[in-house]
């Protein structure tokens, strides 16, 4: 594309030398043609004038004749060439023309060069045409997406002010799950739109999910800050409720998180993740033994093959653990992707070792977040850990056990896969 531009540019460049050198190198002055029709009247009389002399000494004219007509060729040619005319001085402009052309030649394409610099949008061409590579991307070209999305970063850091560049971004950071990458391209789009009180709550948000995810689900005091700073712009900022609401839930606060979801959907109702948060909320309402109000949308019932995608377990506790490890510790069973090592789990549960053993079935409604769910994953791997701390995040001494392979995700009921509590982490 800029090979293109800069190849166009200088016909351009080209064509407006051509108008300019046009008149200086071929152009004739009047001077210059009128003294050329002078000399030929010239040459004219003289030859005519030869030949009546010729003719006189012939004898073919008489004296009288001869006189006659030398005097009318006298008096034509008195009327194209005045005996009293001064000859006319050349005019030394030439080499002032010339001089005028070189500059020229030197001058047009610095400036064309340098005036673009200036104000041209070359930097925005540069940007548009890797956000529409970025675009037309998949997962099968990973490597070619890192490559552009570095070509991005670099021309977005030369020219900041594009904030379609820095959401574009921070999207592919998120898909290419570097998540710290994608909060630092989240916050620059925050800085891009300061005049937009609205527009820089929303990247704010999507900074602290960014932060969220690389986390794990642990809300640090970075990820809160981030969203204070969002709802302080705007209470209303989706993508925090969001977030605050997952939160709440991992903590058994239910009426918490059904608070914040329920906040989303009253701001938000056209959010396009508002399945998985009427799914959350259903869910919330269970843990509490509740039944959802009549008035909020109808939810997916279990059986549903639609909103019931997702994989069924059955988790049991090792025996050799079962005296040592107290009934309120916390259980929590998540479902990751298969092969992928980082990142929020895509279901989440969180109960206490007194639930086990449970058959548990992780779908939609266990979701982290919107845009991490389990129906959109062909395999899992499912952990269930045991931990003293509370966190979801792996500490030493916490008791856990995975499924020996993955699992695969359907709308099937289907029997269960055992999973074992098997093993004690160490520091290692």
């Amino acid at each position: 594309m800029t090979q293109t531009f800069w190849i166009a540019a200088t016909v351009l460049i080209i064509l407006a030398l051509a108008f300019v050198l046009y008149p200086v190198m071929f152009h004739r002055q009047a001077s210059r043609e009128q003294a050329d029709l002078r000399n030929q009247n010239l040459m004219a009389y003289r030859s005519r004038m030869a030949e009546l002399e010729k003719e006189h000494q012939a004898g073919i004219i008489d004296e009288e004749t001869y006189r006659q007509l030398r005097d009318e060729l006298a008096g034509a040619m008195l009327d194209d060439v005045p005996e009293n005319e001064a000859p006319a001085k050349s005019v030394p402009g030439r080499k002032a023309a010339m001089a005028v052309g070189l500059i020229s030649i030197l001058l047009l394409p610095a400036a064309t060069v340098l005036l673009y610099e200036e104000w041209g949008a070359m930097d925005s061409v540069e940007s548009f045409v890797a956000m529409q590579e970025l675009g037309s991307s998949d997962e099968a070209r990973a490597a070619q997406m890192n490559q552009l999305t570095e070509q991005l970063r670099a021309r977005l850091e030369a020219s900041p002010d594009n904030p379609d560049g820095w959401a574009m971004l921070g999207q592919t950071y998120m898909r290419l799950k570097r998540y710290d990458d994608a909060a630092w391209a989240f916050r620059q789009l925050a800085d891009s739109v300061k005049s937009d009180e609205g527009s820089r709550a929303v990247a704010l948000g999507l900074s602290a999910q960014a932060q969220f995810f690389r986390t794990q689900g642990a809300m640090t005091e970075k990820v809160t800050s981030t969203i204070e700073e969002a709802l302080e712009l705007n209470p209303d900022e989706v993508n925090s409720l969001g977030l605050l609401g997952i939160h709440a839930f991992s903590q058994g606060s239910y009426r918490e998180a059904i608070q914040y979801w329920e906040r989303i959907q009253t701001v938000a109702p056209d959010h396009p993740q508002l399945a998985s948060i009427q799914g959350g909320i259903h869910e919330a309402y269970t843990r509490l033994g509740e039944q959802p109000p009549a008035e909020q949308p109808a939810f997916a019932a279990p059986d549903d093959s639609a909103g019931n995608v997702g994989v069924s377990v059955r988790v049991s506790l090792d025996d050799a653990f079962k005296q040592e490890i107290p009934e309120d510790t916390t259980l929590f069973i998540f479902a990751r992707a298969a092969n992928v090592q980082s990142g929020p789990p895509l279901a989440v549960v969180r109960l206490t070792a007194s639930a086990l053993p449970i058959d548990i079935r992780l779908n939609d409604s266990h979701a982290m977040a919107p845009q991490a769910v389990i129906s959109g994953a062909e395999q899992v791997i499912v952990t269930a850990r045991l931990t003293l701390s509370g966190n979801i995040n792996a500490q030493p001494g916490d008791w856990q056990g995975s499924t020996e392979l993955p699992v695969a995700v359907s709308g099937d009921q289907g029997s269960p896969v055992d999973l074992v509590i098997d093993q004690q982490l160490t520091g290692n």
